[in-house]
């Protein structure tokens, strides 16, 4: 077991004590405002400075990155309007699905009456690979040789809930530790004034916290949601005529009150993320206003990812963000756009997804490549699921496991390429099959850690991020 297994080893062989907020508030004897951290209080996790079990280890294996931005499409983009070109379809449009494949469940259409549904766009070759991409993707294009398509993803889960929860931590099942709590949980943290697992959204988490939880990992490994509109967290300004000195002090006694009550509780891993909230809050007051200040970044810069631009604004300025916490140490970056989930209309949908996301992703690599941060950087672009290459409605496609598309760039992978193909009307994932475990497997391996060793026991047996599955054969090809 590597160390990172061994240090946290202890926190899952007791039960874990559930502490209520009242309780610590009964025995702090102080209320949240008096030292401005009642959010992070709220909350259970977040990242802690280096030291205990956030300590930066060494990984496994050398390191291709060290940080990874997971651009995550909530809703499902189709695989035939983005990256995944069938001509087979335009040339069927209207006729029905063929026989092979009508056997197949899908969300809310019958595959046996259903129709072929041609793509919407059109697809052209880009950079000195030819590798095509769809026309709604205008500025991204300019970085073909950068991206590695990945046309074979697959899972068998065509409803949301359990799809995000499969491309997030892994299993269908709610309460397992995310991709970022794992990452963390076995490389710690380089940061000790931010947290080192942020994820941001441009509208909601569909999941809600679930989507960057720490499950039964300990609560410190916890993904921290940072705001791009207002304070980036709720609760963390220091109160009126409290200087920084007198809440030190304030702080101090909490503190000790804090460890009083966790010696009696040893093992509960919900206090010690609570205690090291506390002292990373002290530290956020400053660090945090300081990153998610915009103003100053120069006009070129807000020009390249579109945030003055009305659609990308949004999701512009989350990926500006993503590179400034790069650059200040933070491990892994969670952001979400919504709204991809096109029963009906499906042409209209992704033109509008489109121009929410297209500039600030072209930016985000622009941007990362020449502050020399993209090999050190692994992007990751995926949804939940495709979409079916039978219409839905006029002009929808209905949820779609069976085979879609992903991409990666940076983290030391050789772009310009595609892996893996569907069918020639894009149903199944039929050449180098990439199951999402084997994605995670490879996620993990460029960060250096060997999936079937980063282990946590909990239930009786050692858990891992991709279970029983996963392989590392896609790294080897992102990387050759």
């Amino acid at each position: 077991m590597k160390p990172a297994a061994q240090f946290n080893r202890h926190a899952c062989q007791q039960s874990i004590t559930a502490v209520t907020r009242r309780q610590m508030l009964c025995r702090s004897g102080l209320g949240l405002g008096a030292i401005a951290l009642g959010d992070l209080f709220h909350r259970d996790a977040s990242a802690v400075p280096t030291g205990g079990p956030l300590a930066a280890r060494q990984p496994d294996f050398p390191a291709k990155a060290k940080h990874v931005i997971f651009l995550f499409m909530q809703g499902g983009p189709s695989h035939l309007e983005t990256f995944d070109p069938k001509p087979a379809l335009a040339k069927h449009d209207g006729e029905l699905l063929p026989e092979e494949f009508r056997k197949y469940d899908l969300a809310q259409t019958n595959t046996a009456d259903g129709k072929l549904l041609a793509p919407q766009f059109e697809f052209n070759k880009h950079g000195e690979s030819g590798l095509e991409i769809s026309s709604i993707f205008e500025e991204l294009t300019a970085h073909a040789d950068k991206l590695a398509v990945i046309r074979s993803c697959y899972h068998d889960l065509f409803i949301h809930g359990s799809a995000l929860t499969m491309m997030n931590s892994g299993t269908r099942l709610l309460g397992h530790p995310s991709v970022g709590a794992w990452i963390l949980y076995g490389l710690g943290s380089e940061t000790d004034n931010l947290p080192s697992y942020v994820a941001m959204t441009d509208s909601m988490f569909r999941n809600g916290s679930a989507t960057f939880s720490s499950g039964f990992l300990p609560a410190i490994y916890q993904g921290t949601y940072l705001r791009t509109q207002g304070a980036p967290i709720k609760n963390l300004q220091r109160p009126a005529g409290l200087d920084e000195k007198a809440q030190r002090i304030l702080l101090n006694q909490v503190q000790d009150w804090n460890r009083r009550h966790q010696q009696h509780r040893p093992g509960d891993s919900r206090l010690e993320a609570r205690i090291a909230n506390y002292e990373l809050a002290f530290r956020m007051q400053s660090a945090a206003p300081e990153l998610t200040d915009l103003s100053g970044e120069t006009a070129e810069t807000r020009a390249l990812y579109g945030i003055d631009e009305g659609p990308s604004a949004a999701f512009g300025t989350m990926c500006l963000m993503a590179r400034r916490m790069v650059q200040r140490g933070v491990r892994y970056i969670h952001l979400v756009n919504t709204d991809w989930d096109a029963h009906g209309g499906c042409k209209s949908n992704h033109e509008q997804q489109a121009r929410k996301v297209d500039r600030p992703i072209a930016g985000l690599l622009a941007d990362l490549e020449r502050e020399g941060l993209l090999e050190s950087t692994l992007i990751v672009w995926a949804g939940e699921f495709g979409r079916t290459p039978i219409r839905q409605g006029g002009d929808g496609r209905d949820h779609h496991p069976y085979g879609f598309s992903s991409w990666m760039a940076g983290g030391g992978i050789q772009g310009g390429k595609t892996i893996g193909a569907t069918d020639d009307f894009g149903f199944h994932a039929v050449q180098d099959k990439v199951h999402v475990n084997d994605l995670h497997a490879t996620m993990l391996s460029l960060l250096g850690l060997n999936h079937e060793e980063l282990t946590f026991l909990f239930e009786g047996r050692e858990q891992r991020l991709t279970d029983v599955g996963g392989t590392n054969d896609l790294a080897r090809r992102l990387l050759s």
